[in-house]
């Protein structure tokens, strides 16, 4: 895996934070190690998922949303001259095709998370879903509110690709620290 040089305001997530973390996991009615294969995940998996969901994001960037406020309703506005050539009827569609079809590689917090596990190298699914359990521990533990999530708190139009970071790598201080050493069950 890749390392990473982001320097992230790691204050901004405190080993205290951490801790108040630990306290809302532990008084959870769910299970946060246990991913939708009803398998538990190691606490050093989940940290590596989120290594490597770091590492994804340097290399593809971050974005905060995705833009869907674009005016889909309208259709393609591609010319049917039939003088065209079909080279110039090809050129005419690949260039629509590269313009519509949103080719630029960043990814949102949550789409990262979900890559890693779909490419399986750094993680899977469940890593994945047991990575979002504790980002949201850690940003409830943050905000101090039960009903905060990573997802929309990423989502905040002042958050920074720096606090994003920071909450990836916070997450698997947190996992590493906090999380089952062995697992009960297959999954690693």
């Amino acid at each position: 895996m890749p390392t990473t040089t982001t320097n992230a305001p790691a204050a901004l997530f405190s080993d205290e934070t951490l801790r108040k973390a630990a306290k809302l996991a532990a008084d959870s009615y769910l299970p946060l190690w246990i991913g939708p294969s009803g398998e538990e995940s190691t606490g050093e998996a989940v940290a590596r998922h989120l290594e490597a969901t770091v590492a994804l994001l340097d290399t593809d960037g971050w974005i905060r949303t995705y833009d869907h406020g674009k005016d889909w309703s309208t259709g393609a506005q591609l010319a049917d001259d039939d003088s065209m050539s079909v080279k110039d009827m090809l050129k005419l569609l690949l260039r629509f095709v590269r313009e519509e079809s949103g080719t630029d590689p960043h990814r949102t917090l949550y789409t990262a998370l979900r890559h890693v596990g779909e490419a399986g190298e750094h993680g899977d699914t469940d890593t994945a879903t047991v990575a979002g359990y504790v980002l949201d521990r850690v940003i409830q533990a943050h905000t101090g509110s039960d009903s905060a999530r990573a997802t929309p708190w990423s989502e905040r139009q002042h958050r920074t690709y720096a606090d994003i970071t920071a909450l990836l790598m916070a997450g698997a201080r947190f996992a590493r620290t906090y999380g089952p050493r062995t697992t009960t069950g297959q999954a690693a």
